[in-house]
């Protein structure tokens, strides 16, 4: 294992850690709670109407089926949409994403050269939700997407819940696996207790909420930064500190989450298996693989990175000191240190 502690200001994350399955549950009552109040608080006020109709024409735009193309795999449709030109690079969303949100987070590896391929994963968008909605299944519909692709190898990198079906890419398809890039990995960690479940209340809570547009874009218009510190897991000082790039880039990841109900299959989906990840067998993965994470993400993925780091044979590790788990402050170095990392290792 390669380790490279990114320089930053420090950041004492072990004072006041608590485990990260304790975290995870937290982050969601909090975010349901939130969600909540910030309807109810808008709802009871006037005006509000053509500010959602508006904000709900324009996700649905983002999202518009002329931008993106589906294929059939072995479960179901699969949607995707493409973005330059050059080697291929499958980029894997995280929680609340798609193939929007996937070429959002690649668009510097499109600057640089790379034929970025966004999938939706299960339960996301246009994409089929089926009964085996496991990042095991997603994996081999990633292959199957290759197939009718044509591309024989490509290198894939997964962000947060993405990351899981990334790593499962590379273990159950080393052959077609060119790199492996696990990014703020919402994966397993050793020594880490069981997540507690939801109560029936708390699903039934869940549930309700992220079939609701305006219960999401109220939460975003009425508190946005308490979301960014809870769906985003980003302390609101890294946000403020941020250039106005960085800031516009939080707001559009919240934004893009609309329209959720869209989503929401997906969102549960990732829940589970993010709540309490499984351990894999790294051990096996043969692609050159760099995972990346940040000491200060409230979703504490740097304890996964670290894991795959030590656990994949010759894995490189980034674990930068600030920037929370949507890396704000961040994005043109970690990107520039991935394509570093692909130059190095001939993929370029």
């Amino acid at each position: 294992m390669s380790a490279i502690n990114a320089p930053g200001p420090a950041f004492d994350h072990r004072s006041a850690r608590l485990s990260a399955t304790e975290a995870l549950g937290a982050m969601r009552r909090r975010t349901i709670i939130g969600l909540g109040l910030a309807g109810g608080a808008l709802a009871a006020t006037g005006g509000v109407t053509v500010a959602f109709r508006r904000a709900m024409a324009e996700a649905r735009k983002a999202i518009a089926p002329s931008l993106s193309s589906v294929v059939a795999t072995r479960a179901g449709t699969l949607e995707y949409a493409e973005a330059g030109r050059g080697l291929p690079f499958l980029m894997v969303h995280g929680t609340g994403g798609g193939f929007d949100q996937g070429l959002r987070f690649s668009r510097r590896l499109v600057e640089a050269g790379y034929r970025v391929i966004a999938p939706s994963r299960f339960g996301y968008l246009r994409s089929a939700f089926p009964d085996d909605a496991s990042s095991e299944n997603q994996a081999d519909c990633f292959a199957d997407l290759l197939d009718r692709l044509g591309i024989d190898r490509i290198a894939i990198a997964g962000g947060s819940a993405g990351a899981l079906s990334a790593m499962q890419f590379a273990i159950r398809h080393s052959d077609r696996c060119a790199a492996l890039l696990p990014i703020v990995p919402a994966a397993y960690a050793p020594d880490r207790p069981p997540a507690r479940p939801w109560s029936a209340t708390q699903q039934s809570i869940a549930e309700t909420v992220l079939q609701s547009d305006f219960l999401f874009w109220a939460a975003i218009a009425g508190m946005p930064e308490t979301m960014i510190e809870t769906l985003l897991a980003t302390d609101r000082g890294i946000y403020r500190q941020a250039d106005a790039d960085e800031r516009a880039r939080a707001k559009a990841l919240l934004k893009g989450i609309l329209p959720v109900s869209a989503r929401s299959r997906g969102l549960l989906n990732d829940a589970r298996l993010a709540g309490n990840p499984q351990r894999m067998a790294l051990e096996t993965v043969s692609a050159p693989t760099l995972a990346i994470s940040l000491e200060d993400d409230r979703f504490l993925t740097a304890d996964a990175a670290r894991h795959v780091g030590a656990t994949v044979p010759g894995a490189r590790l980034i674990v930068y000191e600030t920037g929370g788990h949507v890396w704000l402050g961040r994005d043109a170095q970690m990107f520039g240190d991935i394509v570093a990392f692909l130059k190095e290792i001939g993929y370029a």
